[in-house]
């Protein structure tokens, strides 16, 4: 979704105005809900800096999951962004968290590490436990927590349609289909439900602050239009049917071609090649640690065999993989071998490690498949080899449609992707930690583009929102706060019956990410967040 060339000055913000049963667990299910919670613990070249005043400004959330509740299986996020029938229906905790929150395995393992513990279950209107930053399976994206993001600045928002086959068919409750391109169209279907129920709430059709857009030059009239800019991405671990099963492939170039031609009329304009999972199309970027014994548990499941490893030769690599022991290169040699003939251990070399698997022939064909299509490449998730392989790919065409959305990359392609044209978005972390890598990622901007900076919130996508920064006391964000884009004036956050505080309690929904963004300013100065308002233009 390259922007052509620019434009006018937007017009100034909108003025504000106010605004089951329970389940009994068999035993071997905390083992497959740590397994369900680490699988998600998870163009043309742009204007060139010197454009001038036409460039649109605003922030970009490059990476969130509004509809994500209808995902894997439909059972395992609670609430929703909205619901006709009001805020009292959307907030709603699950069925299997009533009374006090006992049967909330999920919730519990994914906030405390462990299957057992308790919440208040009662959303709306008091909120005692949750929305929280931690809470990783209550909504966190109503609407009125996104207009109050829009109204302090935001103009971008990537809405990624979710979806995970794997994850769906081990998780015991179910109200939805498995198939992800099902899913995908569910949740498409979803996001114009809610763009016409926020028109409803503004005058009409047409008439609401959320717009869907299909490319840069409508982006571009809806940013002027003061309104919100919402692009359809796609994050599913199997994309078109594409996993692949002890090392053979389920789909086929025309598959891939026709999946392409489908969601480009559903409206999407981003998509990832593959994510937590090898697939027919790519290797994976490995989760480290427990997580990543979990999720290579998963991959077992998905595809047949272990993640297969490497020790990298070059700077670049793969997060670090656990392992019950690490073998010498003899070992190594033996292990290799036996995965070409599809016997695969979770043993691996000395760190660092590289996924032994790049882009597939087939892979080869999806991001050619997507410039063609004018799609924006998501370059997160891929394995180093994977990455390396498609930016060679886009570095030949002269296409600079790539993104590394929320931080699952390794940074030393930021060179790369900021010389197409490219650009990068940060994970939600604290806002030290935010600004950190932004300063890191900075370094390697191209001075021939805009540069353009945007967060990854991944809101929805079952991992922590930005938490209270470490040490705040000493310079906290002080309320009422006025948003650094746009003058807009604004105290603590409040629905209900309950008022947020981002100094103690984080980025605990939505409707605090301009407070984030503030403290950001108030640890760092106005060039962190100047960059963040060119997001909309890079």
């Amino acid at each position: 979704m390259p922007f052509r060339r620019p434009l006018h000055v937007p017009r100034s913000v909108p003025r504000s105005v106010p605004r089951s049963v329970p389940l009994h667990v068999p035993l071997h299910v905390p083992l497959v809900l740590a397994l369900i919670a680490a699988l998600l613990l998870a163009v043309r070249p742009v204007p060139p800096a010197h454009a001038g005043s036409g460039a649109v400004r605003g922030y970009l959330d490059a990476h969130s999951h509004l509809m994500s509740y209808e995902a894997f299986g439909g059972q395992v996020l609670c609430g929703k962004p909205f619901d006709q029938r009001g805020i009292q229906e959307a907030l709603r905790d699950c069925p299997d968290h009533a009374a006090n929150g006992v049967f909330a395995w999920f919730e519990n393992f994914m906030r405390h590490g462990t299957p057992f513990g308790t919440h208040d279950p009662t959303g709306w209107p008091t909120f005692k436990d949750w929305p929280a930053y931690d809470s990783r399976t209550h909504q966190q994206v109503y609407y009125t927590w996104l207009e109050r993001s829009w109204r302090a600045g935001q103009r971008v928002l990537v809405n990624h349609l979710v979806a995970n086959r794997q994850l769906c068919e081990l998780y015991p409750l179910k109200r939805n289909a498995c198939d992800e391109m099902a899913v995908i169209r569910l949740e498409a279907q979803r996001m114009r439900e809610m763009e016409a129920y926020i028109d409803a709430q503004n005058g009409g059709p047409g008439k609401g602050w959320f717009r869907i857009v299909r490319d840069s030059a409508e982006a571009r009239r809806v940013i002027q239009d003061g309104k919100l800019a919402v692009v359809l991405g796609i994050e599913t671990s199997e994309p078109f049917g594409c996993r692949v099963v002890n090392g053979v492939p389920r789909c086929t170039r025309a598959d891939i071609d026709k999946g392409l031609d489908e969601v480009k009329k559903l409206g999407v304009s981003s998509m990832f090649v593959c994510h937590k999972f090898d697939n027919a199309l790519c290797g994976v970027r490995y989760d480290s640690g427990t997580t990543g014994a979990l999720v290579n548990a998963g991959n077992f499941l998905a595809t047949g065999r272990f993640w297969q490893a490497e020790t990298c030769t070059g700077p670049v690599h793969d997060n670090t993989l656990a392992s019950a022991a690490t073998v010498d290169d003899g070992v190594a040699d033996i292990l290799r071998r036996l995965g070409k003939a599809g016997i695969t251990l979770p043993v691996y070399p000395k760190a660092p490690h590289c996924n032994i698997l790049g882009l597939t022939a087939l892979g080869r064909h999806m991001i050619q498949g997507m410039m063609d299509r004018h799609m924006i490449v998501e370059i997160d998730h891929m394995s180093a080899k994977a990455a390396g392989e498609t930016l060679d790919i886009l570095e030949n065409a002269h296409y600079s449609g790539v993104i590394s959305s929320h931080s699952w990359t390794d940074e030393h392609y930021m060179g790369r992707i900021y010389a197409l044209g490219g650009m990068a978005a940060g994970y939600g972390n604290a806002a030290d930690r935010f600004v950190a890598e932004w300063k890191r990622k900075k370094q390697s901007r191209d001075p021939r583009y805009t540069f353009g900076y945007g967060y990854g919130l991944d809101a929805n996508g079952m991992g922590a929102l930005p938490p209270p920064r470490t040490g705040n006391s000493a310079n906290p964000l002080s309320y009422p706060f006025t948003s650094p884009i746009n003058g807009v004036v604004l105290d603590r956050e409040r629905t209900g019956q309950r008022t947020w505080d981002l100094n103690t309690e984080g980025v605990a929904n939505y409707g605090l990410v301009p407070d984030w963004i503030a403290d950001m300013r108030n640890i760092s100065g106005p060039e962190i967040t100047e960059d963040l308002a060119r997001g909309a233009e890079a």
